[in-house]
C-alpha cells in the first residue's frame, strides 16, 4: 500500500482556506470507528480527524472539536449535540445522521430529512459552513444492503437540504473505492483506516481545500474459496452481527455510557506527523 502522504514540491499549499473552527457531530462513523490509533483521544482517528489535521497544517490559529457518540440516531445527534456543538462558535460544521435509522424497520426517510433540515439551517444562519454526508451505495453487502433503497431516497433528500442551505455534500455514493471490502473493517459496519483515509479525501476535495493525502492503492486480496468465504461469514455473523441484533433487541446502543472524544475546541496535529513535522517528512 503506497504512503498516504505525498511531498508538496510547488502545488498547491495545505492550509490555505478560511475556516478556524470546526466541529464535527454525528455517529460512529465520524467517530472514526474501525480506525483504532491508539494516541488519538478516544482510542480512533477516523476521517474527521484526518480532515482536522489537514485543516491545521499551516494555521495555528485552527481548532477542532469532535462531539460524535457511536450508536446515535439522528434525534439524539440533535438533542445532545447541536446545540453544544453551537455554543463552541464553529465556522465550518460537518453533521453525518441518519444512518442508524435508516437501518431499523419502518424509519422513514422523509421525516429523518426534514428532522435535518430544520437542524442545518441553525447551523447555516449560525454562520457555518455545513458539510452533510450522504450514504455510501453498499450494493447487497449483509445488514446494509437491506437498506439500500431507503438510503437511496435519503441521499436525494439530503441534495435538497444541501441546496436550500447552501451546504457542501459529501458524496459518498458516488465514491465506488467504497465498494473494495478491504474499504470496511471487519465488523463489515464501519470503515477501515483505508475507509477513513478515503473519505478524508473526498471531503476535503468537496471543500476545494488542498491538501497532502494521497489516494492508498491496497494490494489484492487472495482469491477465496467457496468453504473459505462461507466459513469467514459464520465467523462474522457470531462476532458482529448476533451481538448488534441483540443490543436491537434490548433496546441498547454501542454508545451507552461514551463521552465525545474531543468535547472542546483544541489544536490537532497528525499521529504520523508529529508535532511540529511537515507533511512529507519521513516516519
Amino acid at each position: 500500500m503506497t504512503d498516504e502522504r505525498i511531498q508538496n514540491n510547488g502545488g498547491p499549499q495545505p492550509g490555505r482556506h478560511p475556516w478556524t473552527r470546526y466541529v464535527a457531530m454525528g455517529d460512529s462513523f465520524t467517530e472514526g470507528i474501525g480506525d483504532p490509533e491508539p494516541g488519538s483521544p478516544g482510542g480512533h482517528r477516523g476521517w474527521a480527524d484526518r480532515v482536522a489535521e489537514q485543516l491545521s497544517l499551516g494555521r495555528d490559529d485552527f481548532r477542532y472539536a469532535n462531539l460524535a457518540i457511536r450508536g446515535r440516531l439522528l434525534q439524539g445527534i440533535l438533542d445532545e449535540q447541536l446545540e453544544p456543538g453551537l455554543a463552541l462558535n464553529p465556522d465550518l460544521i460537518s453533521i453525518s445522521a441518519g444512518g442508524n435509522d435508516l437501518l431499523r424497520p419502518g424509519s422513514d426517510p422523509d421525516v429523518l430529512a426534514e428532522k435535518l433540515d430544520a437542524a442545518v439551517g441553525r447551523m447555516t444562519g449560525a454562520g457555518a459552513t455545513v458539510v452533510l454526508f450522504n450514504g455510501p451505495d453498499i450494493g447487497d453487502t449483509p445488514v446494509l444492503g437491506m437498506v439500500r433503497g431507503r438510503v437511496a431516497i435519503y441521499n436525494e433528500n439530503l441534495r435538497t437540504v444541501a441546496a436550500r442551505h447552501d451546504a457542501v455534500i459529501a458524496d459518498m455514493w458516488s465514491l465506488r473505492q467504497l465498494k473494495n471490502p478491504q474499504m470496511w473493517a471487519e465488523d463489515r459496519l464501519h470503515f477501515s483506516p483505508l475507509g477513513h483515509h478515503t473519505i478524508a479525501i473526498m471531503v476535503l476535495d468537496a471543500l476545494n481545500v488542498p491538501h497532502t493525502l494521497a489516494p492508498l492503492v491496497p494490494d489484492p486480496l487472495p482469491a477465496k474459496s467457496w468453504t473459505e468465504a462461507r466459513s469467514e461469514d459464520l465467523v462474522w455473523a457470531k462476532d458482529f452481527l448476533a451481538p448488534w441484533v441483540l443490543r436491537r433487541l434490548r433496546h441498547r446502543s454501542s454508545g451507552d455510557g461514551i463521552l465525545p472524544k474531543r468535547p472542546t475546541p483544541g489544536p490537532v496535529t497528525s499521529p504520523a506527523f508529529g508535532p511540529g513535522m511537515p507533511p512529507g517528512a519521513a516516519e
